[in-house]
């Protein structure tokens, strides 16, 4: 038998009493660090045009390939990325492209050998291959990490290209295509245009240039007297690259009723366009990152797309990343990217220091340069990631936002919140707009660590 109830439950009182409530809440808010360090700038025109100095094209694009099984190919087009072949017709390429053989190669086998003759071609169709060169006392150094879509040897085409310079090793199972010597002889005996455009490539003169390809300018130095001054002029890019704003819109619906009825404590179209707002800016971020056109992971320059040395990000790794720019402000990679580099860390007794960013807030940080997490950077299914070094702003050449300020009914810089009335089912609507893009001044602003492993 139980006692009998002597007071009012807690349970009863409730329904007489008003509770305390949080806002809503969401699960997908990060903190967005790459939408607080870019330095935005106000784009008026709604286009942004980046002026620069001429620089010749090297022909150091990447190669493409597709697969039947494990049969893989070269696209004949894209054999123009090697500066020697471009500008050939589809029929000449298709024809090279035909007498590309495959071979595979385990880690540790040496593909070419520095000091025999540089007589065939190499496209690397899938791995990693390490350039090796030899150091001042005879040991073995690192030149450069090779891997999918890169290739070597195209010297080879114009013959007596004389003795490969550097070794070069798998570092991971590899598939490349190979042009053998005997293949180049008779595509260039039987082919005349091809002939041709070998030997005006091989006689054409090389435009001075600077070692990052601009146009050189003349200068005198060290002179003595009346030396003549040599006469120059610097010269532009003729078609300069132009950004334009992207847009990410939707359109909020509240009912009538909701906005009158229910509206306390809490504001309820406020509440909607706060997480709408957010949903938004996090869409921003990931746009800034992954767009196509002009994300930051596909907007570097190849010439600046680094491999990493054995999959997981080393300080090695981040030093080469860091080394390829002047002042780098900060990396932004993945949080299990930057859990990956600490464990590279820890197995090799080194210890990251830390930065002391955004009014006291401690972020990790590689030879004094901040390390922001981002996860909006992708992970592969098979589990690999980037990792981002760039300098920003204007001033010094490098990665810069770009929003237009000062439009209608703007309650944040770059975002609109815009009535756009009420229809027959008695439901306001409210478009809500941000524009945005991201501009890279200088092709050495931006960086990236690709297949960065995160797993292991």
């Amino acid at each position: 038998m139980t006692d009998p109830q002597l007071a009012l439950s807690t349970r009863a009182a409730r329904n007489l009493a008003t509770t305390t409530k949080s806002v809503p809440q969401m699960q997908g808010i990060t903190p967005r660090w790459l939408l607080t360090l870019l330095p935005w700038v106000r784009a008026d025109a709604g286009t942004y045009r980046v002026n620069r100095r001429l620089t010749y094209e090297l022909g150091d694009g990447r190669v493409t390939f597709v697969n039947d099984g494990a049969s893989v190919r070269v696209i004949p087009g894209e054999l123009a990325e090697l500066p020697q072949l471009k500008g050939l017709d589809a029929m000449v390429l298709d024809a090279v492209a035909g007498r590309f053989t495959q071979a595979e190669y385990a880690p540790g086998e040496t593909i070419a050998t520095a000091g025999d003759p540089l007589d065939r071609v190499h496209l690397i169709a899938h791995g990693k291959i390490a350039e090796i060169g030899t150091g001042e006392y005879g040991g073995e150094t690192q030149v450069a990490i090779r891997d999918g879509g890169d290739f070597f040897g195209d010297e080879a085409l114009l013959g007596d290209a004389g003795e490969w310079p550097h070794t070069f090793r798998a570092l991971t199972p590899a598939i490349v295509l190979t042009l053998s010597p005997t293949a180049i002889v008779e595509l260039t005996e039987r082919s005349e245009t091809l002939r041709a455009r070998l030997d005006e490539y091989r006689d054409a003169p090389r435009p001075p240039q600077t070692r990052h390809g601009e146009a050189a300018i003349d200068l005198a130095s060290g002179h003595e007297g009346e030396a003549v001054l040599p006469g120059t002029f610097v010269d532009y890019e003729a078609s300069p690259r132009e950004y334009e704003m992207a847009v990410t819109q939707t359109l909020l619906r509240v009912h009538t009723r909701v906005a009158d009825l229910y509206n306390k404590p809490m504001n309820q179209i406020e509440q909607q366009l706060r997480l709408t707002i957010e949903e938004i800016r996090e869409r921003q971020e990931h746009e800034l990152v992954n767009n196509r056109d002009f994300g930051l992971l596909h907007n570097a320059d190849l010439r600046h797309r680094i491999q990493t040395r054995g999959g997981p990000p080393t300080p090695d790794d981040l030093d080469d990343l860091l080394a390829r720019r002047r002042k780098t402000r900060f990396y932004l990679a993945h949080p299990k990217a930057i859990a990956a580099f600490g464990r590279e860390c820890t197995r090799r007794g080194v210890y990251p220091g830390t930065a002391e960013v955004d009014g006291g807030r401690r972020v990790q940080a590689w030879r004094g340069v901040p390390i922001y997490p981002c996860d909006k950077i992708p992970i592969s299914p098979t589990g690999t990631t980037s990792i981002i070094a760039m300098r920003t702003g204007e001033d010094d050449q490098g990665v810069i936002g770009l929003h237009r300020t000062g439009i209608p009914d703007e309650v944040q810089p770059g975002l609109s919140v815009r009535f756009t009335g009420i229809d027959d089912k008695a439901i306001l609507s409210y478009l809500v707009s941000a524009y945005y893009s991201a501009a890279v001044l200088v092709p050495d602003a931006l960086g990236v660590l690709e297949n960065v492993e995160i797993g292991r």
